[in-house]
């Protein structure tokens, strides 16, 4: 498990070998046109290949973590499909209240403390964009991750068939053995008239939570979780779940749980 004093940002840009530390940046950082390396010691370590990114990606954003044995730090990547309801999620959490005005596609990253008995535990917040055009650019964003988020909407079956179709392959790809949590968001939809007769037209409904449930146990994810970022129902346990889960990670096999840049 890595562990955290502070963070510094790193942009590199395409045409330049030489790392530009520059705090003053931070406020436009977010745009999701870059690759996120995290290091754990030193920007020394930057893989060569990534000094010549293409100049589409116009800057390389490098986190690096540096050490603190005081107070652990877990990442917690949060993946699904577009409009399912994870900026808001996160949102909800990390503010105590839900959004009333314009949603980013991307939230900008954000780190929570946590009492985990007497000690304190934080846990990295990493949002990521759900639609196709990021396809190529989303993995970039997932070394060095602790656990995942696998969200769907439960008003929304193709976003729970996305689960297993593209979410869970994709994370199981680039990062085996990272424990994943499904997770059902917008459940005070779940039963809202006009919701349920927008989906009787196409003769769906809305996902159950058995639906979750058994898909978490047949993809082997540690567990099925749901809750509403309007409400907050259940929202706090579905962080809390998380931490448990990069805490104590699932240990069949000996490889590494953690993802890695290749």
């Amino acid at each position: 498990m890595a562990v955290v004093a502070t963070i510094k940002y790193v942009f590199i840009p395409w045409v330049c070998a030489a790392p530009i530390l520059c705090d003053a940046l931070l406020p436009f950082a977010w745009l999701y046109l870059y690759t996120e390396i995290v290091l754990r010691q030193s920007t020394l370590s930057i893989p060569a290949h990534l000094l010549c990114m293409p100049v589409a990606l116009s800057a390389i954003r490098i986190i690096v973590l540096e050490a603190n044995p005081v107070n652990p730090f877990s990442r917690c990547v949060v993946v699904g499909d577009g409009a399912v309801g994870k900026t808001c999620l996160l949102i909800s959490y990390t503010t105590n209240k839900f959004p009333s005005e314009y949603v980013p596609t991307v939230f900008d990253n954000y780190a929570v403390t946590v009492m985990i008995g007497d000690e304190p535990y934080t846990l990295g917040l990493f949002d990521t964009a759900g639609q196709e055009d990021y396809d190529r650019l989303r993995p970039l964003s997932y070394p060095q991750t602790d656990v995942f988020l696998v969200c769907f909407s439960v008003t929304s079956p193709a976003s729970f068939e996305n689960v297993r179709e593209k979410w869970f392959p994709e994370v199981r790809h680039h990062c085996p053995g990272v424990p994943c949590l499904i997770v059902g968001t917008q459940v005070d939809l779940r039963d809202d008239p006009s919701v349920r007769e927008k989906l009787s037209k196409q003769k769906m409904q809305p996902v159950r939570r058995e639906d979750g449930e058994r898909m978490a146990k047949d993809l082997g994810a540690v567990k099925y979780v749901e809750c509403s970022a309007l409400t907050q129902y259940k929202l706090k346990d579905v962080f809390d779940e998380a931490i448990v889960a990069a805490l104590e990670p699932p240990a069949p096999k000996k490889k590494s749980h953690k993802c890695l840049v290749l």
